[in-house]
């Protein structure tokens, strides 16, 4: 069974590389759109990062309130 840690270090690499995956699917028909896409690899990083953030700061809490 799929627990809820073993989901979040699936989604951290798949988030990461989200960004590299939209731009160069965004980039690959035109040279003048990567400059436009650019961002979006630094934005799936970002994002893997507010995860890891997200699941250290909030999950504790939450398991601590709920009393399990």
């Amino acid at each position: 069974m799929l627990e809820r840690p073993d989901a979040v270090l699936t989604l951290i690499p798949l988030v990461a590389v989200s960004g590299l995956a939209v731009r160069t699917v965004l980039a690959v028909p035109g040279i003048g759109s990567g400059l436009f896409t650019t961002p979006l690899a630094v934005a799936g990083y970002l994002a893997a990062l507010a995860v890891v953030f997200l699941e250290l700061l909030a999950w504790p809490v939450a398991e601590r309130l709920s009393g399990s």
